[in-house]
């Protein structure tokens, strides 16, 4: 990579991480739908005139019930359970649970779209999930009060972000970044707004909490999501992903600097064999085969 690209896969990578921070801060203030209202409506304004100056919304139109699809299961549903899940889990945690995208991502093309993963892939798969098990194994208590559910959620969410790309795949190619991006936020924000009406809080937030809603949809999603597109433009989406093996190191990191979370050996060893999973299962990662 060029310094550029890999400034902008740090940075990125650096924003992804600290969505966690901001949903873990914020998310208790304001309730989960309408934190990630917040957070898509900010998204939609900062992107939405970008796609006007480049003369887009013609596109937008022609391609309106798949980027509608692709609101809903890559930013609005996924988003809300990630919030939900932040009430339970520390940033840390959800940060490498969220390393599991790959995995999903790999395993509904193969069902899906017929991919062949080939034998380190399938293998990647394997790993990856036995670090999701070491990770549960002493956190998953689905007792009340217990963080089982939550886990649950951030599984479920990585699940829907799976199916998105799948979905992008499918029924978007060719369609430009930009739209993409602001038609995806324009589409959850209309859906989540009478969600977020119903379940606004009795009390109005403080200014931290507005300041960390503000700064999630600006940087964490308006921002990240041109970063993202623009890795993949320079450098492809098989470098661009590798932005998921880095995104965990911020998620623990900014969670200890700022919310005094601690990782403890359990977190380690699993997150490390996720990634390891993720790393195989996205090919990224790969053994020579001998004939």
């Amino acid at each position: 990579m060029r310094a550029r690209d890999l400034t902008d896969l740090i940075l990125l990578a650096a924003l992804w991480g600290g969505s966690f921070l901001f949903m873990r801060y914020a998310a208790p203030a304001f309730g989960p739908v309408p934190l990630i209202w917040l957070r898509v409506a900010v998204a939609a304004l900062c992107l939405a005139p970008l796609l006007i100056l480049r003369g887009q919304q013609g596109v937008l139109r022609q391609h309106a019930t798949g980027i509608a699809l692709m609101g809903v299961f890559s930013s609005a549903l996924p988003f809300v359970l990630i919030a939900w899940a932040m009430l339970s889990i520390t940033a840390g945690l959800a940060s490498i649970l969220n390393a599991t995208v790959p995995i999903f991502t790999a395993l509904i093309g193969a069902l899906w779209l017929r991919e062949r993963l080939g034998a380190w892939r399938t293998s990647g798969l394997a790993v990856g999930f036995g670090g999701v098990l070491l990770l549960a194994a002493d956190k998953a208590d689905f007792k009340p009060g217990g963080s089982g559910w939550a886990i649950a959620a951030m599984l479920l969410a990585t699940l829907s972000y799976g199916f998105a790309a799948n979905l992008a795949r499918r029924r978007l190619t060719g369609v430009p970044a930009l739209v993409n991006a602001a038609g995806s936020q324009i589409v959850s924000a209309i859906v989540l707004l009478p969600f977020a009406v119903w379940f606004w809080p009795p009390t109005t937030p403080g200014w931290m909490a507005w300041s960390a809603a503000v700064v999630l949809g600006v940087g964490c999603t308006a921002l990240a999501f041109l970063l993202f597109f623009r890795l993949i433009a320079n450098v492809g989406a098989s470098r661009a992903v590798t932005v998921t093996f880095l995104i965990p190191l911020f998620g623990v990191l900014w969670g200890s600097l700022f919310l005094g979370e601690t990782l403890n050996a359990g977190m380690l060893v699993g997150g490390s064999v996720v990634v390891l999973g993720t790393a195989l299962a996205t090919g990224v990662l790969h053994l020579p085969v001998r004939a």
